[in-house]
């Protein structure tokens, strides 16, 4: 049962005080991220006044600030992008494999996020197509969407990518269907010792690029000895490739992507209070059989955990590779289609949209309900923001 407690509600109490503790150490986008989610939905952003078709009930619904950072601005991107990727499944199997950074190299990747989670999500997708288009395995091409996670249940740093994978693809020479086997996808040794091997590679060329930086504690890393030894120390340890049983069918990929895709470092849904500067939120211990446990954070804590997700401005944490890849997905998937005897669609089909189940593009007003009758809600006025805002939309 959900208690109203936001992430905003920490903020608003405790985030000044955070601001002056960490006068000069906290950048501008966790700054950013901090003002909008206070004010997301509030008198700062505007909004309007809706109406209710049914029962006249009205209220203002003020304008979220649109931040992916802001646990809740995610609902109608969410839906948008799931419709689009509805349009792309096929009638196959789809399998779900976790790529996961040691702790020595997510500490560096902390310090050069957009440079490491690149090379993360890129590396993870490029072990999948090599190992699938391996003679000894499938001999074909897959289609891969990854998504990039940095935390883990109780919001520490920990740097992984979920990737949902068709289970087969077109073979190499384009000419037929390869299909995994049913309960099998590809061997997770084979695939974790590929990932570590590709990772490292791409790290030591990002190094003498001199696109890696290294402050604190890392500090002696930007000597070449010392950064060398590390990969050496790096590459004696086993990573960690997690290889799930496949879904079920199309219906459930979309399920599991909906919880995955546009989720951030922790739910208001999870928080369950705030007393005295302390935060207490649920958490899952998957390592003792996924019990839900409570954890009390000092709030100062609870905000320096929860910043250490914010994402480099620009950064694209959902991709896809393989078949799936944008420069010609539509033309792939319809090869595809072909090799699986399935219907072309026809020439000219508005492209993928957000649509319900009667193929109606869905908008703002699909969320739009009445708390009173269950009615549809319209704009009647527009409620003017704030003369002075200082959130600045982040939409990507």
């Amino acid at each position: 049962m959900s208690t109203g407690l936001e992430v905003a509600d920490i903020f608003r109490r405790h985030g000044d005080a955070y601001r002056r503790a960490h006068e000069g150490r906290l950048g501008r986008t966790e700054r950013r991220v901090m003002s909008a989610i206070v004010a997301c939905r509030t008198a700062a952003l505007g909004g309007h006044v809706e109406a209710c078709d049914d029962c006249g009930a009205t209220r203002i619904a003020y304008n979220s600030c649109r931040n992916r950072h802001c646990p809740k601005c995610q609902g109608l991107a969410r839906a948008q992008w799931l419709a689009a990727r509805q349009a792309e499944l096929l009638p196959i199997p789809y399998f779900h494999v976790v790529f996961t950074l040691p702790p020595a190299a997510a500490t560096i990747a902390f310090q050069n996020k957009a440079v490491v989670y690149a090379i993360l999500m890129r590396t993870a997708a490029e072990t999948l197509s090599t190992v699938a288009a391996d003679p000894r395995h499938l001999r074909a091409e897959l289609g891969i969407t990854a998504v990039l996670h940095t935390w883990g249940q109780t919001l520490q740093h920990h740097p992984h990518v979920h990737c949902v994978v068709s289970g087969g693809g077109p073979s190499l020479d384009g000419k037929r269907w390869v299909a995994c086997r049913k309960d099998f996808f590809l061997p997770v040794q084979v695939l974790s010792r590929l990932f570590r091997r590709l990772f490292l590679a791409e790290m030591h060329k990002a190094f003498n690029a001199g696109s890696l930086v290294f402050c604190g504690d890392l500090a002696k890393l930007a000597h070449p000895v010392s950064f060398a030894r590390q990969l050496d120390a790096l590459r004696r340890l086993d990573w960690v490739v997690y290889a799930k049983p496949p879904f079920g069918g199309p219906e459930q990929v979309l399920a599991y992507l909906g919880r995955y895709t546009h989720r951030v470092a922790i739910a208001n849904s999870r928080l369950l209070a705030l007393d005295e500067g302390s935060v207490r939120f649920a958490w899952k211990d998957y390592r003792h059989g996924g019990h839900t446990k409570v954890m009390a954070l000092e709030a100062g804590e609870f905000i320096r955990r929860f910043l250490l997700h914010t994402l480099p401005d620009g950064f694209h944490r959902i991709r896809h590779y393989g078949f799936l890849a944008n420069g010609a997905r539509t033309e792939r998937l319809g090869r595809c289609r072909g090799l699986l005897d399935m219907a072309l669609p026809s020439v000219g089909a508005e492209s993928p949209g957000a649509h319900d189940a009667h193929d109606r593009k869905l908008t703002w007003r699909d969320f739009a309900i009445c708390p009173t009758c269950g009615g549809a809600m319209q704009r009647v006025a527009i409620v003017p923001r704030s003369p002075v805002s200082p959130v600045r939309c982040d939409t990507s």
